[in-house]
């Protein structure tokens, strides 16, 4: 099945991620059809509408879990944090990762895209001009300026300078 044994390790860790993030996908798909089904946004109404490849004790189970204090401060938590920044939260690129949008983008554009066609795939409203908030259009600008300055004309210029990106996006931050 592979090539080498030293590929497994990081196939179980591929196979890990994947599965981790398919299983929270379904999961949530339960409860939003169990939620529409029921009118209800409580855990405990939903116990006879599980879906149809899950055991009922375990869907009992897990709705006893939603139903809980602990689950649903946490709950609440994200909602309000997700709420509270809202320029965080209107990335166009929805459940589509990057690579699919990098492959989109190879094939209208004929060549492989660069990092800031990317950028403005990711952070602009579909079918206008507009950056989805004043922070992505400042980093773009600003970057953009970076760039200009760093790199004469006839100068051979990175397609992601990191340290340019850094300097314009700030670097990493949690609020």
């Amino acid at each position: 099945m592979f090539t080498r044994p030293e590929d497994l390790p990081r196939a179980l860790v591929v196979w890990e991620s994947t599965a981790q993030t398919n299983f929270r996908k379904l999961m949530w798909e339960a409860r939003e059809k169990a939620t529409k089904i029921t009118g209800s946004q409580d855990p405990m109404a939903w116990m006879d509408y599980g879906p149809v490849w899950m055991r009922r004790d375990y869907w009992e189970s897990i709705c006893h879990r939603w139903a809980t204090g602990p689950w649903k401060e946490r709950s609440q938590a994200a909602k309000l944090n997700r709420a509270g920044h809202l320029e965080e939260n209107v990335h166009t690129s929805g459940s589509v990762s990057y690579a699919i949008h990098i492959q989109k983008l190879c094939h209208g554009l004929k060549r492989a895209p660069t990092f800031c066609e990317l950028f403005d795939q990711t952070h602009k409203r579909k079918g206008t001009n507009d950056y989805v908030s004043e922070s992505a259009r400042t980093i773009s600008k600003t970057y953009d300026r970076t760039m200009a300055d760093r790199y004469a004309e006839r100068t051979p210029q990175l397609d992601l300078d990191l340290e340019a990106w850094v300097d314009a996006a700030g670097g990493p931050r949690k609020d």
